[in-house]
């Protein structure tokens, strides 16, 4: 037991008990029936994170129909909730057991991840060859469907920024990443005409003219204004957030608990968290850089890209930087199935810290990213 604490990196794990500890404040604050449903998912979250840190992750390189059959289950529950799940806010993707509810798609943002890890940490070498992009693209492409089918964008954009980089760091070539990048233009343009329902679009419309429908499609982001331009220095108060409390601010416990959160705590409070989220990426980063294994490695890029990717869509869509997607702030906003997936992801990242960390010497003496 000494050692499952010792071992950890505490940096780390202190920054994402800030961010949740922040989160299950505000999801109090916001709406308090969520609180206690948050909270035993923050104790099975951490419970999962210190239990998956003691496990040698790298040995599944060596078997890899455990990491096929990873994925393969989390295409088989896919498949079921698209055909027999219940539809839970608009979206066909929730396996449903009495009062319990876990989302699929987080599901498969891990065995992705893991499953990519493995794919890259061999191929990284012969990634130019169009063979191993595109069977890393089919990998990618049948749970995209499944889940877009859902309808589910959020997640779809989450699963395609975890392909991409993970071709970017492996070594991809400049002509090959600019093609893809026209194909990537293609794809939307033709999806804009043939594949976005009306209120995706006009999601985007409204994200281009900011004053488009003020009391309909561009509602939720002008409240988050509303609700972060009101917050000032140090907030109005725990509790006392006039947006928040009224009613008016929607999803003020998931997808604008950030603007919830500033209105209530200010731009000190904001900071901070940002602060927090900040010191999460990069030692995540840092350890997969000083891991001996390629698998290690890439598992810590792929929880990076993961983390960054919803980061970035939840603060952009209640700053109006980004169109409203629907994706939770990593740690700190309320859902059950996305802090759960999140502590599974930092247990085996403290893993890699515990198992295949390296001294700084010999990152220093190394030219190269990967391992022949």
């Amino acid at each position: 037991m000494r050692q499952v604490i010792f071992r950890q990196d505490w940096l780390l794990n202190s920054a994402a008990f800030l961010l949740m500890g922040a989160g299950l404040l505000s999801i109090y604050s916001a709406n308090s029936s969520l609180f206690f449903q948050q909270l035993i998912s923050v104790v099975l979250g951490l419970i999962l994170l210190f239990g998956l840190s003691v496990l040698n992750w790298k040995a599944l390189k060596s078997y890899p129909m455990i990491i096929l059959a990873i994925y393969l289950a989390a295409l088989t529950l896919l498949v079921l909730t698209l055909f027999f799940a219940p539809t839970i806010r608009g979206i066909k993707g929730w396996i449903v057991i009495g009062t319990l509810r876990f989302q699929v798609a987080e599901f498969m943002k891990v065995a992705l991840i893991i499953l990519f890890s493995y794919f890259f940490s061999y191929r990284h070498i012969g990634i130019a060859r169009l063979t191993n992009i595109f069977k890393s693209f089919v990998y990618l492409a049948i749970p995209s469907l499944l889940i877009f089918l859902q309808p589910d964008m959020g997640s779809v954009i989450v699963l395609v920024a975890i392909w991409a980089g993970f071709l970017m760091v492996s070594g991809i070539k400049l002509k090959h990443f600019l093609t893809g990048v026209v194909v990537a233009l293609l794809a939307l343009l033709i999806a804009w005409f043939f594949v976005l329902a009306p209120y995706q679009q006009e999601r985007i419309v409204g994200f281009f003219q900011p004053d488009y429908d003020p009391l309909g499609v561009n509602y939720s982001t002008i409240q988050a204004k509303i609700a972060i331009g009101s917050g000032g220095l140090f907030g109005q108060g725990y509790g006392r957030g006039t947006q928040t409390q009224l009613g008016f601010l929607p999803e003020a416990a998931t997808d604008f608990v950030y603007a919830s959160l500033i209105e209530e705590w200010g731009l000190f409070g904001g900071v901070l968290v940002l602060v927090a989220f900040l010191i999460l990426i990069l030692r995540t980063i840092h350890i997969g850089l000083f891991s001996e294994s390629n698998f290690y490695r890439l598992l810590c890029l792929g929880s990076a890209i993961l983390f960054l990717t919803q980061f970035i869509i939840n603060v952009g869509s209640a700053t109006g930087m980004l169109p409203v997607i629907g994706l939770t702030f990593p740690f700190l906003s309320y859902g059950g199935s996305s802090i759960i997936v999140n502590c599974v992801l930092l247990g085996m990242i403290q893993s890699a810290r515990r198992f295949a960390h390296q001294p700084r010497s010999a990152i220093l003496h190394s030219d190269i990213m990967f391992e022949s």
